[in-house]
């Protein structure tokens, strides 16, 4: 296996850690020291924030849509559909799904991550929570 596949499984490895809210195993798959979007988080900080988007929005799942990875560098589009139960991005939840996507870039070493950098349309989400909910079309006018 060429070593962008390594890290690419190793990537997945990591969103299937995720998922399933193994929480405990997170250290294997980040380094202790983190960063994130260029601030030290920590192991615990960066568990603590995965923990706390999990407990506001408890269906969210973590899903690739492109994965592609070089060199020391993984970069993933991530697609989540999911209904948030408190307050996201500064919008209330509604109790309607949301859909978006972030864009994140990691760097690894020694198969652990060291750097998250993170980009999500966060005015999409507030977009589709303030958005009136849809109406049944009417029907058309009688004819004849």
């Amino acid at each position: 296996m060429s070593e962008p596949q390594q890290l690419s499984a190793v990537y997945r490895d990591y969103l299937a850690c995720l998922n399933s809210r193994r929480w405990d195993d997170l250290g294997r798959f980040v380094a202790d020291d983190v960063r994130y979007n260029g601030e030290p988080v920590g192991l615990a900080g960066y568990r603590a924030m995965l923990e706390a988007d999990v407990d506001n929005i408890p269906d969210l799942q973590f899903v690739p849509e492109i994965l592609l990875a070089d060199g020391d560098a993984v970069s993933c589009r991530l697609v989540f559909c999911c209904t948030p139960r408190r307050r996201i991005f500064g919008a209330e939840p509604t109790g309607a799904q949301v859909s978006f996507a972030e864009h994140v870039f990691y760097r690894m070493v020694d198969a652990k991550i060291v750097d998250v950098r993170s980009l999500i349309d966060t005015q999409a989400v507030r977009d589709q929570l303030s958005a009136p909910p849809a109406t049944a079309a009417e029907p058309p006018p009688p004819t004849g």
